[in-house]
């Protein structure tokens, strides 16, 4: 039996998977590797996961997480993991790799996610061969919830959007001038606010002021990102994440007009993965 782990900072997506078929889904608190010490990981495991799969023999592991950047890292995981599951294999890899394996399966091609944060590379159908930093929201993350987010409230507070759109989101949010900038500037995590708020985005993409502002942080992607990758006009690109899968109409138009070919957009990688691994 094969366990499949797709692990974000707020929760992960645990799959126990037998003959290509789920046996069961589990939810837990999602693990930032980088955050996170292997014996805070491994408490989580054994008391959120392992009395959950008691009654299962896993024979192998593969688990995709935010924060695996690093050999390092990834073997913190694998050791935390491993305290509570005794699998044969136990793989650890980025949450990239999850997107490109869901996406393209064994097939080269372009693997994108475009979330609270975005991230790209070009994957030969095993391994990523080539990735263009993200480099988080301040300095990168195009086309993420996070830079939406930043770039809609700051087209509201300096009043570059119609005023009955500036009052409108202020009012639905209950936010103003100096609870923004703290929140901002003051309190953790500023891109999860960030991201929250552009959700107004989608809600009113018929304004034009708006489906502009979200059709010029797209097309920024695929500028600074993709047309980065050899021969990328020649490949399909393919997308996971909720910002991808809700705004796929205008990710759809930025790709046509950066004169690239939109292939597979899905909101989770987890139907792919199984997919995946039940071919290897």
């Amino acid at each position: 039996m094969i366990l499949i782990a797709d692990s974000g900072s707020t929760k992960i997506d645990w799959c126990l998977v037998d003959e290509g078929k789920i046996v069961k889904q589990i939810f837990t608190c999602g693990m930032n590797a980088l955050l996170l010490t292997e014996e805070e990981m491994e408490l989580r495991v054994a008391s959120e996961l392992a009395p959950q799969i008691a009654d299962y023999s896993v024979d192998e592991v593969y688990y995709y997480g935010a924060g695996c950047v690093s050999d390092e890292v990834c073997g913190n995981v694998r050791q935390a993991i491993s305290k509570s599951i005794k699998a044969d294999i136990i793989e650890v890899h980025t949450d990239l790799l999850a997107a490109a394996r869901a996406l393209c399966g064994h097939r080269p091609g372009i693997a994108c996610i475009l979330g609270t944060g975005s991230n790209s590379c070009y994957y030969d159908g095993n391994t990523i061969v080539d990735n263009v930093s993200p480099l988080g929201y301040i300095l990168g993350d195009e086309g993420s919830g996070a830079v939406l987010g930043k770039l809609l409230v700051g087209d509201v507070l300096k009043n570059q959007l119609p005023r009955e759109l500036c009052n409108k989101f202020l009012a639905q949010y209950e936010l103003d001038r100096m609870t923004i900038i703290r929140r901002v500037y003051k309190e953790p995590q500023p891109n999860r606010f960030l991201a929250s708020v552009s959700r107004f985005l989608i809600e009113n993409i018929e304004e034009p002021s708006i489906h502009r502002l979200v059709l010029n942080s797209f097309k920024s992607f695929f500028v600074r990102n993709i047309a980065n990758y050899a021969d990328y006009r020649n490949h399909q690109v393919n997308f996971v994440g909720s910002v991808a899968y809700f705004y796929r109409d205008v990710l759809s138009e930025a790709a046509s007009a950066m004169d690239c070919t939109i292939g597979t957009i899905i909101q989770s990688p987890m139907e792919g993965l199984v997919k995946y691994h039940s071919q290897h």
